[in-house]
């Protein structure tokens, strides 16, 4: 018999925006497919109608997909598999491993509270589990009979092998009385059907993982191998809120690059001896189950703002452009994407690219900012108008033609060549930073350059 393909699944719930640690999760998964030449799965669990909102399953597949994991075969939603759920909950129910729940909503509401005011966790008292039927039985619930004695053991592939008690585990409802499956038996019936190997996610699903074995157990399946990574954390060492920062990352997109993303989250929680800067091919190379730690990862946005910075260096310049820049004439685009390396060497996101380099599409009546209208003197635009003149002579409108010819008048006006340069900068850009002054003369051209002259005098 081959051996079973290695297969792992993103599993997440549409009831908010997909969160970083969600989409940690989500590439721990697919790099650990992609290193054993396995298969990457997406489903979206829906089984919450009342939380549960399309919108938010739209924006789980469109931040994957910005992100550049590629699952494999088509996404499935829970919810359409419940027909398939309700059967194996009705098996389960014919074989005698699970019973009819009739207690009411009231009945089992008054037992949380009194455990939670005794400060005990809230369990149910197995009331139904060999009572007789009433004489006219309510809607009913379905319920697993779970063991009352001896333990449940967990070997987890990143955390420390965990020992459950059975007699602190209730029988839990596995089909509600309106006839819909809960998320414990999906999840389970799911990933057999799927033939998932591997589940890899959040820390704070390790407890669910010992109910999730009796199931397994009670229909004689063969569970997946667990692995729970630990959660993120803030610098704070407190678990990662929007306190501190955006946590949705849909909230990055305008200013990180993926693959500086991608690489970020790999570290977290996960590491390859000192490497910090990879590409994901490496990382796929490198991956195992085994070098992910067992404390929460801390997430830092000074250490993603600088990886980002990397990546904004190391990008090809046409398809930076094409992420920030309007549609420009042709000749246009190639100069400025040839000095999209100096640009980039001033940011570290993308909106501070865009931002930086805006001037050179914006309309040449600009309005400079209050740096730039202090050095924009009255003697300042007097200077800059003998440029101009001057520069209306310039038929080599390169930036070492235009670096001598900007050095020349200096010398001939008796003043430093910053004394030209900076209001220079101010009247081409509004701005008192930019890229070289002589670089940003060749970018705009002869006639953009001496237009913006003219308008910054009016």
């Amino acid at each position: 018999m081959p051996p079973k393909t290695i297969t792992t699944r993103f599993a997440p719930s549409p009831t908010g925006n997909l969160h970083i640690g969600s989409a940690r999760t989500a590439l721990f998964n697919y790099l650990f497919a992609k290193n054993q030449k396995g298969k990457f799965l997406l489903r979206i669990e829906d089984t919450d109608k009342i939380r549960s909102q399309n919108i938010y399953a739209q924006d789980i597949i469109k931040n994957l997909q910005w992100l550049q994991l590629h699952w494999d075969d088509k996404p499935t939603r829970q919810s359409q598999n419940a027909a398939r759920h309700t059967e194996i909950a009705e098996n389960l129910l014919k074989t005698g491993k699970a019973y009819k729940c009739f207690c009411s909503p009231e009945r089992l509401a008054k037992m949380r509270e009194t455990a939670l005011a005794k400060g005990t966790p809230p369990r149910y008292d197995n009331k139904c589990r060999n009572a007789a039927p009433p004489k006219n039985p309510p809607p009913y619930a379905i319920r697993l009979k779970t063991p009352n004695t001896g333990e449940t053991i967990l070997n987890d592939r990143v955390m420390e092998k965990a020992t459950f008690p059975n007699s602190e585990m209730d029988d839990f409802i596995i089909l509600r009385s309106d006839g819909t499956p809960t998320w414990m038996l999906a999840l389970v019936v799911d990933d057999h059907d799927m033939n998932i190997t591997h589940a890899i996610r959040g820390g704070d699903h390790h407890a669910n993982a010992a109910r999730q074995m009796h199931l397994y157990n009670a229909l004689n399946w063969t569970p997946p191998i667990f692995a729970h990574i630990p959660l993120i954390h803030g610098t704070d060492g407190a678990r990662l809120s929007k306190r501190h920062g955006a946590t949705g990352l849909s909230e990055y997109q305008k200013d990180f690059l993926p693959e500086a993303m991608r690489n970020y989250l790999a570290r977290l929680g996960w590491s390859h001896g000192d490497d910090e800067i990879f590409s994901t091919e490496e990382a796929i190379r490198w991956f195992s189950l085994e070098a992910i730690g067992r404390s929460p990862a801390r997430f830092s946005s000074e250490k993603l703002l600088n990886l980002n910075a990397h990546y904004l260096r190391a990008a090809n310049p046409n398809a930076l452009l094409e992420r920030i820049a309007p549609p420009l004439p042709k000749s246009q685009w190639q100069a400025i994407a040839s000095a999209m390396p100096e640009m980039t060497k001033r940011s570290e996101t993308l909106s501070e690219v865009k931002k930086n380099m805006a001037f050179l599409w914006e309309d040449s009546h600009l309005a400079p900012n209050d740096h730039a209208r202090k050095i924009l003197t009255p003697s300042a635009r007097n200077r800059l108008s003998r440029l101009a003149f001057r520069l209306q002579k310039e038929h080599d409108w390169t930036a070492p033609a235009l670096e001598k010819t900007l050095r020349d008048f200096a010398d001939a006006e008796g003043v430093k060549l910053g004394e030209t340069a900076q209001p220079l900068r101010a009247a081409l850009t509004g701005r008192t930073v930019s890229i070289g002054v002589f670089t940003l003369l060749a970018l705009l051209g002869k006639n953009e350059t001496l237009e913006r002259l003219q308008n910054s005098r009016e």
